[in-house]
């Protein structure tokens, strides 16, 4: 395989990771602000449910980001 095209693969994978990282903050912010509690307290708290709603939300985005870059490295 020729470097450039290696190289090229890389950076996109890295710009992915940084995009998805992105996005999952952006989620996390918008969760934050459309539920009526504060999300940092309740899962300092130890409520589960929201423990699994931000999980839930944090592997959903994972997935569809992932796809997105993996398709674009062929």
């Amino acid at each position: 395989m020729e470097l450039g095209i290696i190289l090229a693969n890389f950076l996109y994978a890295l710009l992915g990771a940084l995009f998805s990282i992105a996005l999952m903050l952006i989620g996390y912010k918008l969760l934050d602000w459309i539920t009526p509690f504060e999300t940092s307290k309740e899962l300092s708290d130890g409520n589960v449910a929201v423990g699994f709603v931000v999980g839930s939300m944090f592997v959903s985005l994972g997935l569809a980001v992932g796809l997105v870059v993996g398709l674009g490295l062929n």
